[in-house]
């Protein structure tokens, strides 16, 4: 909320208590990704380990968001 409403990844950042910026733009990143304003049912989210299931993901249309722990988020 504080972005859509600041758009201040410093502020941000103070306010979560990050000790760097890139972590706030984690956050920011996969906010961005689910607040998408089209119907619910045109988001697609899926997640991939393996090399064949990113890359099965992009050939389809998906986009990278996000990675944590060894797994990446996808969207379409």
């Amino acid at each position: 909320m504080l972005n859509h409403e600041t758009k201040d990844v410093w502020y941000i950042k103070e306010f979560l208590g990050h000790k760097r910026p890139n972590s706030t733009l984690k956050y920011i990143n996969v906010e961005k990704a689910f607040s998408y304003k089209g119907k619910p049912e045109e988001i697609h989210v899926r997640i991939a380990k393996e090399k064949e299931e990113i890359k099965g993901l992009l050939e389809v249309g998906f986009e990278y968001i996000y990675e944590k722990e060894g797994l990446l988020l996808f969207k379409k």
